[in-house]
């Protein structure tokens, strides 16, 4: 059905027309435009209209794409504030030397990536010259995501403002002979340099947008006001299509992240070729952007294309700009003005006159060097728009040319990006057209010079002046000289010490407890940043939403549906929790801002990101690796944890492999705790690691992760004496006799050693062991297989340097010559991890495979690690021996039915 006009119908008829004539004129005027002056017309004032009903305020769908030309005309471009001739020059010796260091290194095979800085110079030089806070002036400074490939033009900068050498740039990429450079931004690598890794590409935009959020979360709740910094984050338009590069985009626009600006090098490449070869990749990040509802900003032509766009009076330049191809328009980089004459302009007759009053020099101009992101005026016009637009994120679309100025033979060629050096005749043309005052005798024996105009030269002084004024130098990672956080209350980590009692209580319940009374803290109670993607309820932490608030820019514009009971949702602009929805990615982007807070603000924050553990490492262990390359501290808590605990879930929430990705991490000690006092010892032996009296030569820069489980037990007390062990990774938790079992004299023994939940089925095994087999069994606690194979493994090399030294887990089996059985709601590769390191008898326990969907009690036996199951391994292990009889194995299997 269509209506009176012949339409489809839309939701435009759903709605009442209380003027059907105006509204029928308007058609017809419509019409007419359409019939005297062509569709194109139509379209021109459609747009037009659109755009300035936007301007007027009224209530109406964004237009989410506009023309393929640049926001910022020319006659409303700024006047730069600066020595426009000075900031070419800098420009042009930081493009030379960024090409020098990689082609150099490339005698040593090591690589490196010219072609991206070589697009982007100006986007960097023009921020560094004008925009960038450094951390010297007030407040925090601006917080720069610079894109990996380019770093080789952040160094050559460094190298200009003395802040870098020659060694330094000859050691690009060759970190381990001293004075190396890394070969992307890393702050574990150069910690005074790099803030942020992103090399791992859509990380970096991701993070860049949590971090601007966090900044916000900082001043509104009055810890730190930061409310002058801004977050750049410099991206690839090729990076854009990694999901987590765009999946935060709806946030930032949600909470009018206005202290945020992307800045996305559109040189219409990725790694291999076109991004976007028969579309345009500047128009679908238009649409994707607007239609999140950020800022845009296109600065896509330079100021050759103003005499052509003068000349379209028809519009037909610009209709056509829209429909070529990215790939067409890379195309046009490389010919001749014939070719761009017959295939660009012979389309149109409009273009065909248009093309007849420009020359091939005009052409060559515009098609092969005119780009937006080339030219300074108009990326200083995109960062003053961007910086003075209020209520949302922008985002600047900059036009540009992989691998401009470094010749013919790498602008826009698809293998630019693997392209790692010039030749000597390629260097000395770079040279003429960047007009530097570099001479043929300085290259010696066909090595490339590095180029410097002097520590006095006009363009080092200017560099400087233009730094100290914005706040020093930049990019730049400050570690502060804080003041270790005082300790929370020794009462606050003793009441687990007494147990539960007869009350069953899971260990995740134990930590939020313990967390609860951890923010009541007087002196770092306000430090904690909770941290949860929309399981709170989940994990027992709904009781925190009235006391500490949920935190939101716009508090809390609604009345909850539970406002009416004790721990209703309560949302406030100062509220503590950061509860980000089903994300796991921003929770860790989170996550990562708040634990480098230190850093970033000079302000130690604790973050706690509770997850369900299947969802933590699995999903999101690159941002882990992020987290321990940004030097974060913090407790990451994988709850509801373990293969075969999670009653009724199944295979995809069976976590029986978390441990052993987290042991990958240099950064991260994992524990996996069995008991509430355990949780409470490790986490007061890290804070005091990361935020309050470290022991001399200890690395603060780590992160903790623990597993916690969801299963109801009753909580025993501590024992004494156990506190080096917990922390170490293994201590005997009791023995056969110490648990009042009666044995036989000179009764079989063997060693279980279990973490996290396992405990449990091995105390029952013990129980099973002694009361049906006359065995006695020692239960250990090995609160971190990971911990004691790192302590093995760092006596291993003392031992090569000459030093005697005997891992801990040796150390604490002193003595014990009965066989070992460890046992894990993991896989086995998780204890058997000291396996080399135990001198007595070795096996283990795990939950391999995949999980399914059943009862903890059928799901252990399935994984075979229930008590009885145990108990068999026991007695198998103990008749190999020779210790019990081989008939026992047979019978206690068919008792237990395995």
């Amino acid at each position: 059905m269509t209506d009176p006009v012949g339409k489809i119908p839309s939701e435009l008829d759903q709605l009442p027309d209380r003027d059907t004539e105006e509204t029928a004129e308007w058609a017809a005027s419509l019409d007419a435009v359409t019939k005297a002056a062509g569709p194109h017309r139509a379209a021109y004032l459609m747009r037009r209209t659109l755009q300035h009903a936007e301007g007027a305020g009224l209530a109406l769908p964004k237009l989410l794409e506009t023309d393929y030309v640049n926001t910022i005309p020319t006659s409303a471009e700024p006047v730069v504030d600066g020595d426009e001739e000075l900031e070419r020059k800098i420009t042009a010796w930081n493009r030379w030397n960024a090409a020098a260091m990689v082609t150099r290194g490339a005698k040593h095979g090591v690589g490196g990536h010219i072609a991206t800085f070589a697009s982007a110079a100006w986007l960097y030089e023009t921020g560094f010259n004008h925009f960038f806070k450094g951390k010297e002036g007030d407040g925090s400074g601006d917080q720069l995501y610079i894109q990996g490939h380019a770093s080789p033009g952040i160094y050559a900068r460094a190298f200009l403002d003395g802040r870098l050498n020659e060694t330094h740039l000859d050691n690009f990429r060759q970190e381990s002979a001293g004075q190396g450079l890394p070969s992307y931004p890393h702050p574990r690598r150069l910690p005074w340099l790099w803030e942020f890794p992103t090399v791992s590409m859509g990380l970096g935009p991701l993070s860049a947008i949590y971090q601007a959020r966090f900044n916000r979360y900082l001043t509104n709740r009055s810890i730190k006001d930061v409310s002058a910094s801004h977050v750049w984050a410099f991206l690839g338009d090729g990076e854009m299509d990694e999901p987590e590069s765009t999946a935060a985009l709806a946030l930032a626009a949600r909470e009018g992240l206005d202290n945020l600006t992307f800045v996305i090098n559109c040189n219409l490449q990725r790694l291999d070729g076109p991004v976007r070869a028969n579309f345009k990749i500047v128009q679908e990040l238009e649409a994707q952007f607007r239609g999140a509802g950020w800022n845009v900003v296109k600065s896509l032509w330079g100021g050759a294309w103003d005499e052509l766009f003068a000349l379209d009076t028809t519009g037909a330049l610009v209709r056509r700009l829209r429909e070529v191809p990215d790939a067409q328009v890379q195309t046009y980089q490389t010919r001749d003005a014939a070719y761009i004459r017959q295939d660009f302009f012979g389309s149109d007759p409009a273009l065909v006159e248009m093309a007849k009053l420009l020359s091939d020099d005009k052409i060559l101009e515009c098609f092969h060097l005119s780009r937006g992101g080339h030219e300074p005026r108009k990326v200083y016009a995109a960062y003053k728009a961007a910086l003075e637009f209020k209520g949302a994120p922008t985002v600047i679309l900059a036009q540009t040319v992989k691998g401009f100025t470094l010749g013919e033979g790498f602008a826009s060629k698809n293998a630019n990006h693997q392209m790692k050096k010039l030749s000597v005749d390629e260097f000395k043309n770079m040279r003429d057209l960047l007009e530097l005052p570099i001479s043929d005798a300085q290259f010696v024996d066909g090595v490339v010079p590095y180029g410097h105009p002097g520590a006095d030269s006009p363009e080092v002084r200017y560099l400087q002046e233009r730094r100290a004024a914005l706040g020093g130098p930049a990019p730049a990672r400050r570690t502060h000289a804080l003041a270790p956080l005082p300790a929370p209350a020794e009462k606050t980590f003793a009441a687990f010490d007494k147990g539960s009692g007869s009350q069953s209580v899971a260990t995740t319940m134990a930590f939020v407890r313990l967390v609860k009374d951890l923010v009541r803290d007087k002196e770092t109670g306000k430090r904690w940043v909770p941290i949860v993607p929309d399981e709170a309820r989940t994990f027992g932490m709904e009781s925190l939403f009235p006391s500490l608030g949920i935190y939101s820019p716009k508090g809390q514009t609604y009345e909850p549906v539970d406002r009416d009971q004790l721990m209703y949702y309560k949302e406030a602009v100062n509220g503590q929790i950061l509860n980000e929805g089903i994300t796991e990615a921003g929770s860790m982007a989170d996550f990562i801002a708040a634990a480098s807070s230190y850093s970033t603000h000079g302000e130690a924050m604790i973050p706690f990101y509770i997850f369900y553990s299947m969802f933590g490492w699995q999903r999101t262990a690159d941002q882990m690796w992020q987290l321990g390359d940004q030097l974060g501290r913090g407790f990451l808590v994988g709850a509801t944890a373990g293969r075969t605990t999670l009653t009724g879930e199944g295979l995809q929430h069976a976590d029986g492999h978390s441990p052993m990705i987290a042991a990958t991490n240099p950064a991260a000690l994992t524990y996996d705790p069995a008991f509430a006092y355990e949780v409470a010892a490790i986490v007061k032996e890290g804070l005091r690691r990361m935020y309050g009296e470290a022991a001399e030569g200890e690395d603060r820069d780590v992160f903790y992760y623990l597993t916690v489980y969801n299963e109801p037990m009753p909580q025993p007390a501590k024992p004494s004496g156990v506190d080096e062990g917990i922390i170490k990774g293994l201590y005997r938790f009791n023995t056969a006799e110490s648990a009042g079992l009666e044995l036989p004299a000179n009764a079989p023994r063997i060693q279980l050693l279990s973490s996290g939940t396992a405990i449990h089925w091995a105390l029952q095994a013990q129980k099973l062991l002694a009361e049906e087999w006359g065995v006695g069994a020692d239960v250990w606690s090995a609160t971190s297989w990971t911990e004691l194979r790192r302590d093995a493994l760092e006596a291993d090399a003392a031992l090569l340097r000459g030093e005697e030294r005997i891992p801990y887990v040796r150390k604490a089996l002193e003595g014990v010559d009965s066989p070992v059985l460890a046992v894990t709601d993991y896989m086995r590769q998780v204890p058997d991890q000291i396996a080399q390191w135990v001198e007595q008898d070795w096996s283990s326990l795990g939950a391999d495979g995949f999980g399914l969907s059943d009862t903890r009690e059928a799901a252990r036996r399935h994984f075979g690690v229930d008590a009885q199951s145990i108990v068999v391994a026991s007695l198998a292990q103990l008749a190999r021996r020779g210790e019990v009889r081989a008939t026992s194995v047979k019978e206690a299997r068919e008792r237990y039915g395995l």
